[in-house]
């Protein structure tokens, strides 16, 4: 596992290298689906601070072995409905929020558990994630790929989308997560994540001041093009932990 950190590092460097950036500014999340509770601490043990599951379900059944790990814990995969109010109990940063009903679902359930917490109802149990006086950080998931059954918000969509989210008082905005089509050559994929930077540069100038700092783009095929193209975070699992195994 550190092998494999220390290569994933040494590509993150080259990237910024040539992109003229600093390999601190990239955060590297490192994404355990599938992986279990020892592999993911040998890789906090190794150094990465960020952790990427994609499901609600998994990561609470890792979460009693991990809980002592001081690690953020994102969740990158689709969020179902009925799974909101555990979400905001159990991740610091929701990264694919891809409709004003889903953040609006995520203000609710945030808006609950701080009330239980100040009550104090809220079971010690289930807040190992966000604090309950914290608000919880978001991305919003672009749809990269046209296909029909992915997630994600369509350009047309996003401006109104962040203009609203930005007035949620217990949401955090954050920045921007697109997943492309995936390519064999890496190089068809820049043109889906130059398109997210310009999206969110557009944004900037729309709606002013320093709002949406992060771009989550770039797996482990691919992550050195996204860091070229302006990549903030990088979610990486098969060049960290090996091959998953099948669902």
């Amino acid at each position: 596992m550190a092998e494999n950190l220390a290569r994933v590092l040494e590509r993150i460097e080259r990237a910024a290298s040539r992109a003229g950036r600093r390999p601190g500014d990239i955060t590297l999340i490192g994404v355990s689906k599938t992986h279990s509770g020892a592999q993911i601490r040998e890789l906090y043990e190794a150094g990465v601070r960020h952790f990427g599951e994609n499901r609600v379900q998994e990561w609470e059944s890792k979460l009693t072995s991990l809980a002592d790990l001081d690690a953020t814990w994102h969740l990158v995969g689709h969020l179902q409905s009925n799974k909101v109010a555990r979400a905001v109990r159990l991740f610091h940063t929701i990264d694919s929020v891809d409709s004003m009903a889903l953040a609006e679902r995520l203000e609710r359930a945030k808006t609950e558990f701080t009330t239980e917490a100040t009550e104090g109802t809220e079971k010690n149990e289930t807040s190992r994630g966000v604090a309950p006086g914290e608000r919880v950080r978001v991305l919003l998931e672009v749809r990269l790929d046209p296909t029909a059954t992915k997630s994600g918000a369509s350009d047309n969509e996003l401006p109104r989308l962040v203009e609203a989210v930005l007035r949620l008082p217990h949401l955090e905005l954050r920045g921007l997560m697109g997943v492309p089509p995936y390519f064999e050559d890496a190089e068809k994929v820049r043109p889906y994540f130059r398109h997210l930077r310009e999206l969110r540069n557009a944004l900037l100038v729309q709606l002013g001041g320093e709002i949406l700092p992060a771009l989550s783009m770039g797996m482990s095929h691919d992550f050195e093009v996204a860091i070229e193209e302006g990549a903030t975070e990088i979610r990486v699992g098969t060049a960290l932990f090996g091959e998953r195994k099948k669902d």
